[in-house]
């Protein structure tokens, strides 16, 4: 193949990527410009190919192109958030992975790849200024309905482990020491995070939470740390969610998803007490009291290499280990039932307990959602029964997945007693699976004795 069809060829893969590809030679002018990078960028590519660089993005300064930077230094430039103005004065903001190429050792010309992100930027940036003006706009609005703030009281259980993890973050709460909780999701990591706080010496201060995965990483330090004007082109002076939390509490969920590099400024951050903004040069100090979350076990993380160990040791000096609701089967009930209460009072019914066969499977059932899987088992149930009296098997089974298959039996063509005899081998299966073929620990779920488990077993040729 000849070079000019090398050429041909990657032309051709180029202008079927979804990232947009400039490049530039040695002496600044345009070589690759894809159609991904003209739609991105909202230019014809015949424009940009003939004329100079810096006529076509007016406002772009040399040091602040990303491009030129690499094409100085020869350096690569890792995924770097860039803003600027095209020749239309349209605004964009890109997050781009730029490199120099090289002949011989010297530098020809440099690549950049980016990703359109001025969507989400703006979001960030709303996002900030909701967080900034909530307090203000909630307190000329007293009748807007404000962000459930969750204390101690919302907090129920009586399983030892969950007593234990309570006690500990009251004890928590009287101070300021960071605090790293665990749990599986749907254990309420989220709900002790805002206990602590509201119930605790910062009440009168701040709460914010942040989900680092919820966000492009390159985005993430500028909505932490804030921007300075200067930082990079068409950059402005803004607060990020650091100094809006000061004086209050930082709750980071998810903490292993926020890159590497950025859990290291945040170990600075920890350490010394202060913040410098993206591209500014002043130092701010800030007080703010850390709670981090993740739904992993921490020693998997480090190995894996997303959370790094000496900020799991800064963090970790509260540990708080929730455990998982089919570790606390003793508080099914008691939750069940408070759900049950919560949803009778929202949508305006009156049922006044759950059936025994309904509880049955209710403490049973092996829960991989934790508390937020109960509660939305009830809240359906609730939402959807046409009793008065109290929640049925039937009820429970028209919402939960993979555990009553298909529409509910008629009783009149099956009768009521093979209608029964399903459930309650159902019911053993569940409760079997859940505990490991144990009988003793099946029997103890199912509230039953063992020799009758087993009598039950027999009847309907169920296997350990």
């Amino acid at each position: 193949m000849k070079n000019k069809d090398y050429l041909l060829l990657v032309q051709k893969i180029l202008h079927m990527v979804d990232e947009g590809v400039h490049a530039i030679d040695s002496e600044g002018k345009t070589i690759i410009y894809n159609d991904a990078m003209a739609a991105l960028e909202k230019m014809e590519r015949q424009d940009v190919l003939s004329t100079p660089f810096f006529d076509v993005f007016p406002g772009m300064e040399e040091n602040n192109s990303t491009l030129f930077q690499a094409l100085k230094s020869g350096k690569n430039i890792p995924w770097h958030e860039q803003t600027y103005i095209n020749k239309n004065g349209g605004e964009i903001t890109t997050i781009n992975r730029t490199m120099p190429v090289f002949r011989d050792g010297e530098v020809i010309a440099a690549i950049e790849i980016s990703k359109d992100v001025t969507n989400i930027q703006k979001m960030s940036h709303t996002i900030l200024e909701l967080q900034k003006d909530a307090a203000t706009k909630q307190g000329k609005h007293p009748a807007r309905r404000a962000r459930r703030q969750y204390r101690f009281d919302d907090l129920w259980g009586e399983n030892e482990d969950f007593g234990q993890c309570l006690r500990l973050a009251k004890k928590a709460a009287k101070n300021s020491a960071s605090v790293l909780i665990y749990g599986e999701t749907g254990t309420g990591k989220e709900l002790f995070a805002q206990s602590i706080h509201y119930g605790g010496i910062r009440k009168e201060h701040p709460f914010i939470a942040q989900n680092c995965a919820a966000l492009p990483s390159a985005l993430l330090e500028g909505i932490l740390f804030g921007t300075g004007r200067g930082g990079f082109t068409g950059a402005v002076d803004r607060e990020g969610i650091f100094e809006q939390a000061d004086g209050g509490t930082l709750l980071l969920d998810e903490i292993n998803s926020m890159p590497i590099e950025l859990q290291g400024k945040l170990l600075r951050v920890l350490q010394e007490g202060y913040i410098r903004r993206v591209g500014g040069t002043k130092d701010i100090l800030v007080d703010i009291r850390f709670i981090a979350t993740v739904n992993e076990p921490v020693d998997e993380l480090i190995r894996a290499g997303t959370l790094r160990k000496d900020l799991y040791y800064r963090l970790n000096v509260i540990p708080i280990n929730l455990p998982p609701l089919r570790k606390r089967r003793d508080d099914i009930m008691l939750l069940a039932n408070k759900f049950l209460k919560q949803y009778n009072s929202e949508f305006g019914k009156n049922i006044e307990n759950i059936a025994h066969d309904a509880e049955s499977f209710l403490i049973a059932h092996d829960y991989p959602g934790n508390v937020r899987e109960l509660e939305n088992l009830i809240m359906s149930a609730v939402s959807m029964s046409e009793r008065e009296r109290f929640l049925s098997l039937k009820d429970l089974g028209a919402v939960s997945v993979g555990q009553r298959r298909g529409a509910a039996p008629d009783f009149r063509e099956e009768g009521l007693d093979a209608i029964l005899d399903d459930a309650e081998r159902e019911m053993i299966e569940t409760a079997l699976a859940t505990s490991d073929r144990n009988v003793s620990r099946a029997a103890e779920c199912l509230k039953i004795k063992r020799q009758t488990l087993q009598h039950k077993m027999r009847k309907y040729g169920i296997r350990r």
